[in-house]
C-alpha cells in the first residue's frame, strides 16, 4: 500500500488553492517551505504522534521526592522535538513579525496552511499552537507596552529566544460555555494582581509560558461584563511556580498530545491586559481565531482520512477485485474527495477575509466583520461534523483493519470527536448565528452577497446554479420567519438556518471553481450539487462512479 510521503506535494488541489491566494512576493518561498513542512508532517512528526498517542502521553508529576507540590508536566522527547520544529517554522511567529528571507511579515493564510498540514498527522498538538496564536494576538493588540515586551518576543519565538507557548484559560466547573458564571477572583496588589480560584479545563497546562486568564476584579459586575483579561506567567523569574497548582490531568477520549488539566490559582501574579471588564470583546476575537483553527484541523483530518481510504482501496483486493473497482466504493471515495476539496476551498476563502479583519492593516467594513463571524460559525460547525463522518467512512472502508490501533484511523476518529465540542458546540454556534441575525441582520447581508456572487456564475453552469438559487429562496423565507419569531422558535430553527446557509456558500464555492477551472472542477461541481440538493433516490447517471477516475485518480490530476 502506498504510504503518504508529503502532505503538501500529494495534495494538488491545495497547492493550486494556496498559490492562488498568496501574494506574489510570498508564493515561491511559501511553496518551498510548505513542501518541506509537508514532508516533515507525513514523516517524523507523524511517527512521533503515534508514540505520543499510544505510549508517550503527557503525565503529571505532582510531588517531588521531598513531598513538595511541583505540578510538573512530563512530555516525551519526540513531542518536544515537534514543538521546537513547528514553532521554528513560524506557524505563530511569522503572523506578527518579519520573515528574514523575505523582509516582510507573514499572515494567517500561511499559518493556517501550515496548520492544515500539521493536523493531518498531529491535530492534538495543533491545539497548543492554536492557544499560542490566540495569546499572541491578545498580547500584541491589547497588552501594555511593558507587558507586551515582557512576553510577546517569547510567544513569537522561532528559535532566537526561549519559547513561551500560550494558553487561554476560560472554563470553570460552574460555567462551562456560560463564561459569565466564572468566579475566579483578581485582587489588586501594587502594580499587578493576584488570582484566586480554579479553571476546570485548562489545555496546555504546564507547557505554556504564559496563559491568558479570565478573572473578576473585586466589586466588578456579575456576568461577562464584569470579567477582565490577565496575562499570567506559569513560573516566576526564579523558575518557581507562580502560585499555580495542577490538581489532575484530564483523561480525554482524543487529542492526547495536549495536557488538559484542572488548575488552581493560589495568589498567582497576573497582569491586566487591555481595559477592565472588556473581556467579552477581546475573547470573542480570540475565540473566532480558535474557531478558524478548529475548522483547519477538521479539514486536515478529512484529508488524511480520505487519503488513507483512497490508497487502501487501490491496494486491497476482495473477491478478486481491487476495492477501488467496486461502484459503491467509487461513490464513497468520490463524494469524500469532492466534499473535502470544496470544504477546504470554503475555509481558505473565509481565511482570506479573516486575515483582512484580524490584521487591521486596511479599513474593514461592518459588513465584512459580520460576514467574517457568520462564516466562521457556519464552517466551524460543518467541518467539525464532517471530520467525524470522514474518519467513520475511512474506518468502514478498511473493515476490521480500520478498528485496529496499528492504523491511524482510530486516532483520527478520536481526535475528530472533540472538534465538535471545542470552541463552541453546534448549539452554541446556532446561538451565534441568531445573535448575528438579530443584532446585525446577518441573514440579509448573506443573502444579498450570495445573490450577487451567483449572478456572476456563467450561463454555461445555469443548470447547476438553479437548485442553489432555489435554496437561496428557501433560506430567505426561513430567515424572514425566524427573525420575527419567539425565542423558542428561533433557537429551534437556528441549526437548520446554519446548515442551509452552509450548503449555499459551499455550492457557490464549487460553482466558482468550476467556472474558473477545467474538466475536473466541472465534474466536482456536478457531483457536489447533485449530492447537496437532489432528493431523488434513483440515480440513473451515477456521476460519482463515472467521474471517479478524473476526481480520485492522482495520475490524472496534475498541479497547475
Amino acid at each position: 500500500m502506498k504510504k503518504i510521503e508529503n502532505f503538501y506535494l500529494e495534495d494538488p488541489h491545495f497547492i493550486n488553492l494556496i498559490n492562488s491566494l498568496l501574494a506574489d512576493d510570498m508564493r515561491e518561498w511559501a511553496d518551498r517551505e510548505l513542501g518541506e513542512f509537508g514532508r516533515m508532517c507525513a514523516g517524523e512528526i507523524d511517527e512521533r504522534a503515534v508514540h505520543t498517542d499510544r505510549e508517550g502521553q503527557p503525565r503529571l508529576i505532582k510531588y517531588d521526592r521531598f513531598g513538595e507540590d511541583i505540578s510538573e508536566i512530563w512530555v516525551n522527547e519526540g513531542y518536544k522535538q515537534t514543538v521546537k520544529e513547528t514553532y521554528n517554522k513560524g506557524i505563530v511567529g511569522y503572523i506578527h513579525k518579519q520573515i528574514p528571507e523575505l523582509g516582510r511579515k507573514g499572515n494567517y493564510l500561511y499559518s493556517y496552511a501550515q496548520g492544515y498540514l500539521l493536523s493531518q498527522s498531529e491535530p492534538g498538538f495543533y491545539c497548543p499552537v492554536t492557544l499560542t496564536m490566540a495569546a499572541a494576538y491578545l498580547l500584541e493588540h491589547y497588552a501594555s507596552d511593558e507587558i507586551r515586551e515582557r512576553f510577546l518576543p517569547h510567544v513569537l519565538s522561532t528559535g532566537e529566544t526561549e519559547l513561551y507557548e500560550g494558553a487561554t484559560f476560560l472554563t470553570e466547573r460552574q460555567g462551562g460555555s456560560d463564561v459569565g458564571a466564572n468566579d475566579t477572583k483578581a485582587v489588586l496588589t501594587g502594580d499587578s494582581y493576584k488570582l484566586f480560584g480554579e479553571k476546570y479545563f485548562a489545555s496546555n497546562s504546564g507547557m505554556c509560558g504564559v496563559a491568558m486568564v479570565l478573572a473578576r476584579m473585586e466589586g466588578a459586575k456579575p456576568g461577562t461584563k464584569g470579567l477582565s483579561l490577565f496575562a499570567v506567567p506559569w513560573r516566576k523569574e526564579d523558575g518557581k511556580l507562580n502560585g499555580i497548582k495542577i490538581r489532575r490531568l484530564k483523561d480525554k477520549l482524543g487529542v492526547r498530545a495536549v495536557p488538559s488539566a484542572e488548575v488552581e490559582f493560589e495568589g498567582a501574579e497576573a497582569f491586566l491586559v487591555g481595559e477592565p471588564s472588556k473581556e467579552i470583546h477581546y475573547m470573542m476575537e480570540a475565540l473566532n481565531l480558535s474557531r478558524v483553527c478548529n475548522a483547519v484541523a477538521s479539514i486536515g483530518i478529512m484529508r488524511r482520512a480520505y487519503m488513507e481510504a483512497r490508497n487502501y482501496a487501490f491496494h486491497r483486493e476482495a473477491f478478486g477485485r481491487k476495492l477501488a473497482e467496486y461502484p459503491m466504493v467509487k461513490e464513497t471515495l468520490t463524494h469524500l474527495a469532492v466534499k473535502q476539496e470544496i470544504e477546504t476551498s470554503a475555509v481558505f476563502s473565509l481565511i482570506e477575509l479573516f486575515d483582512k479583519v484580524m490584521s487591521r492593516e486596511q479599513p474593514v467594513s461592518e459588513k465584512e466583520m459580520v460576514m467574517n463571524r457568520l462564516l466562521i460559525a457556519l464552517l466551524k460547525k460543518e467541518t467539525a461534523e464532517q471530520s467525524i463522518h470522514f474518519a467513520h467512512e475511512a474506518i468502514e472502508l478498511h473493515g476490521g483493519n480500520g478498528f485496529i490501533e496499528d492504523f491511524v484511523l482510530p486516532r483520527l476518529l478520536r481526535d475528530a470527536q472533540v472538534l465538535t465540542v471545542w470552541e463552541g458546540t453546534a448549539n452554541i454556534l446556532g446561538l451565534e448565528i441568531l445573535r448575528l441575525m438579530n443584532r446585525h441582520q446577518a441573514h440579509k447581508l448573506f443573502i444579498a452577497e450570495m445573490k450577487d456572487r451567483l449572478m456572476g456564475v456563467p450561463v454555461s453552469l445555469s443548470a447547476l446554479k438553479d437548485p442553489v438559487l432555489q435554496g437561496l429562496e428557501e433560506v430567505e423565507g426561513l430567515t424572514d420567519y425566524v427573525a420575527v419569531s419567539s425565542e423558542d422558535v428561533q433557537t429551534f430553527h437556528a441549526k437548520k438556518v446554519g446548515a442551509l446557509m452552509t450548503s449555499i456558500y459551499e455550492s457557490w464555492i464549487c460553482l466558482d471553481e468550476a467556472a474558473r477551472g477545467g474538466e475536473r472542477e466541472r465534474a466536482k461541481a456536478e457531483v457536489f450539487i447533485e449530492k447537496t440538493w437532489s432528493e431523488q433516490i434513483l440515480d440513473r447517471e451515477m456521476k460519482s462512479v463515472s467521474y471517479f477516475n478524473i476526481i480520485c485518480n492522482p495520475r490524472l490530476y496534475p498541479v497547475k
